[in-house]
């Protein structure tokens, strides 16, 4: 497939590139600093970046031209947790990506989400529970925005995916479980490789339309 990528230029969103390059597909990385981006990436034929902002709709719109599904490691930044902005603007940028995608007759969607996403599977867990509130209390405006973005993409009539993850490791381990919060089988951390991996293989397989499950490592 040829896919258009958000989030690139992060450590997700470069494992994100690297998966689906490994799986043959073709992408535009559509990125507002394109110099982050490895070379390694950027030199691949298979490779084409596009400079924008999120808020730019002509650039945003250009990147979108053939594409066949969205594949998104947007999130906030943790290191910036307490000083992410106000307003919701990951989720103000979704509605335009979406706006974008319709207009371009783009109907996949495959997105990086968290555990502050509630969905109506999951089931009592402490220690999910405490780390949602610890998101909530000191990264308010981040966690604001993760939310917004949840009710952002369930309001489109896309085909969408929420690949909610738990805390992001740098492990290379590919192995994932997909379930819900309070699954026996589902644990509080995941590697950034498998995440990768789940968004790939969910691009292929399909089997969690319009559903927002929670993927960890094994």
């Amino acid at each position: 497939m040829h896919v258009l990528v958000l989030g690139g230029t992060g450590p997700s969103g470069i494992k994100l590139i690297e998966e689906a390059l490994f799986a043959s597909h073709t992408i535009v990385i559509y990125a507002r600093s394109p110099q982050k981006i490895p070379s390694t990436i950027t030199s691949n034929s298979s490779v084409t970046v596009v400079e924008g902002e999120l808020t730019d709709a002509d650039a945003l719109d250009q990147a979108m031209h053939g594409v066949h599904a969205v594949l998104s490691a947007l999130g906030p930044a943790v290191k910036n947790g307490p000083l992410h902005p106000s307003g919701t603007p990951l989720a103000h940028a979704y509605e335009l990506v979406i706006d974008v995608m319709k207009k371009n007759d783009v109907n996949r969607l495959i997105l990086l989400g968290t555990a502050s996403i509630h969905d109506e599977n999951d089931k009592f867990s402490l220690q999910f529970a405490a780390l949602v509130s610890g998101v909530a209390i000191f990264a308010h405006n981040a966690y604001k925005d993760v939310v917004a973005i949840g009710k952002t993409v369930r309001g489109s009539d896309l085909v969408w995916t929420i690949a909610r993850v738990p805390l992001l490791t740098s492990k290379e381990q590919k192995d994932f479980v997909a379930g819900y919060i309070g699954d026996s089988k589902i644990k509080t951390t995941l590697s950034r490789a498998a995440f990768a991996r789940f968004v790939v293989e969910e691009l292929q397989a399909n089997e969690w339309c319009r559903k927002a499950p929670l993927i960890s490592s094994l």
